[in-house]
């Protein structure tokens, strides 16, 4: 019985341990980093930032209803009343409650808001022969605020905010794609450090053989003691490259699963992206996706926006007008249910200007100061438009022609072991020096970290393309998202 529960507890041990081993593509990480890495949450989370400051906006365009009430206000003491000319004071006592509605609307239009209320007012006097209430109402009050000449901040917010949020939305995009980039760049990483490992246990292996067969070839004389001294210190070298390759991939292994947020006792194996090739890029259709795409061009368009606003204010700055109307009516009863009765007319009538005498040029100096600092956006902007097409074009050349670079790397890789497998052999029989091997080792290992390198650059170079222009070229397709799963989530 103790036999058989070692089994089963062998058994569970071993496959446990293999279930920590997991054998990641390209793939599976650019999937796992748009999930899970911390950069995609921190994007998420500030599209969501944007997508409620866009609502907020939205929702002050839309009426608002309050309700306002004095539960209750107590006053005792003296106040001043003027009766025929004559100031007398008088001792008051008096509890009010009051309660009301008011109904609010913006006119973005014209800068202005409209407002009604409705309101009802108990004062109960103690201090008179009996005590009695008295009833105000007012049962609807109607108004309209209007600033003259003044500065819109409606109207901007109109034309600004919605291109804030498309710019929200771009920028999302761009983080997802910028997430893409990172996670390429921690695979290559990854991917670089295993096949150095696999390189350096080999090497190691190799010269660690070839010593053994130099001191064999030196007991019979073959060969003299400086070769074989050249060939120990070979191999002392691989092992020392063994270790110190160690340590890298254990860091790089480090960096990729703390970027994906993955257990650290998970052990990952990466497998080797066979080369997948596109179609080469067309400049004008890359320019054409950046301009309609990008966040950039929108964003271009806000600064430019927002830099005629403050034209817009300054100029509106000084000269200033208020006109105010209102019609209502109200009505006072010493009951309560008489107090809508009969109500009386109330109307209200009032423009209020203000206007500068003297400010030793202060207006002026404001429009001159916002004048430049448009001229200077228009001159910031102009220029990094140009420098955006112009890293638009170079990111396009330096991808299509890295498709030829891949192929050439490859290529080279295999030449570069051919040659290695054929310079060993040589060495083995005599024909060559320790000198010849080296150099052809050197060759085949740089030949196999070109490759990866290359392959890194090819796919850093089309995600950061898609980046610029968020558009697929695989699919041919303008990337999205659904935006509502996102602030929903």
């Amino acid at each position: 019985m103790k036999k058989i529960l070692f089994i089963f507890a062998s058994l569970f041990f071993i496959l446990s341990s293999q279930a920590q081993d997991r054998m990641l593509s390209l793939d599976n990480v650019l999937q796992l980093a748009r999930e899970q890495s911390p950069s995609a949450l921190i994007a998420k989370h500030r599209f969501k930032n944007s997508y409620w400051q866009y609502k907020f906006y939205k929702a002050e365009q839309l009426p608002s209803l309050s309700l306002d009430g004095t539960l209750p206000e107590v006053r005792n003491g003296l106040v001043r009343e003027n009766l025929g000319g004559i100031t007398s004071y008088f001792k008051q006592n008096t509890v009010t409650f009051r309660g009301g509605l008011q109904l609010d609307q913006a006119v973005p239009w014209t800068g202005g808001s409209l407002f009604m209320n409705s309101s009802l007012e108990q004062t109960i006097n103690y201090l008179s022969d009996s005590t009695y209430n008295q009833f105000l109402s007012v049962p609807v009050f109607i108004g309209f605020n209007q600033p003259l000449f003044q500065f819109n901040q409606y109207k901007w917010d109109r034309r600004i905010e919605p291109i804030k949020y498309e710019i929200a939305k771009k920028e999302y995009l761009s983080a997802v794609e910028k997430v893409s980039v990172d996670a390429i760049n921690l695979f290559f990483g990854l991917l670089t450090a295993q096949v150095e490992l696999r390189i350096s246990e080999i090497n190691y292996n190799n010269y660690d053989t070839l010593y053994k067969v130099a001191k064999g070839r030196y007991s019979l004389g073959r060969i003299g003691e400086n070769e074989v001294l050249q060939m120990e210190l070979s191999m002392l070298k691989a092992q020392s490259a063994l270790e110190r390759n160690k340590m890298l991939l254990a860091d790089a292994m480090l960096s990729l699963k703390s970027f994906l947020r993955l257990k650290e006792d998970e052990n990952i194996t990466l497998t080797t992206p066979a080369p997948q090739f596109f179609e080469a890029v067309n400049n004008d259709l890359a320019l054409q996706k950046a301009i309609a795409n990008s966040n950039e061009y929108l964003d271009f368009e806000r600064r430019l926006l927002e830099a005629q606003m403050g034209v817009n204010e300054a100029r509106n700055y000084g000269f200033t007008a208020n006109l105010y109307m209102a019609y209502g009516l109200n009505g006072k009863s010493f009951a309560f249910d008489e107090v809508y009765n009969d109500p009386s007319n109330q109307q209200v009538l009032s423009l209020g200007l203000k206007i500068p005498i003297l400010d030793w040029g202060k207006r002026k100096g404001q429009i001159k100061m916002a004048e430049s600092n448009e001229e200077l956006v228009k001159t910031s902007v102009d220029q990094a438009m140009a420098d955006f097409a112009q890293s638009v074009y170079l990111k396009v050349g330096e991808f299509n022609i890295q498709k030829n670079q891949v192929l050439i790397a490859a290529k080279s890789d295999t030449i570069a072991q051919k040659s290695y497998d054929v310079t060993k052999n040589r060495y083995l029989i005599g024909k060559i020096g320790v000198t010849d091997l080296n150099i052809a080792q050197t060759e085949t290992d740089q030949a196999k970290i070109s490759y990866i390198n290359a392959l890194r650059a090819y796919w850093v170079n089309y995600y950061q393309l898609r980046q610029s222009t968020l558009f697929d070229f695989e699919e041919g397709v303008d990337l999205n998202v659904e935006y509502q799963d996102i602030y929903e989530d």
